[in-house]
């Protein structure tokens, strides 16, 4: 897995009842784009996240 500041992170529910939890990357700690992020998810929350099998970055828009 790879990402950059700026890239969104999608944690998707793995059961039903718990939707997808959506947050931005703010800070990359690992080196070359390797986790660990840390993350503002969509609800305010922010942590240090080692994204599981359950994860997705989605790059950001970036300029061409």
């Amino acid at each position: 897995m790879y990402a950059t500041i700026g890239d969104r992170l999608v944690v998707h529910g793995t059961t039903v009842g718990h939707p997808d939890r959506p947050g931005l990357i703010i800070e990359v700690r690992g080196p070359d784009g390797c986790p660990p992020y840390v993350v503002r998810f969509d609800d305010g929350h922010v942590g240090l996240v080692f994204p599981g099998p359950d994860a997705i970055v989605v790059p950001a828009q970036r300029g061409s």
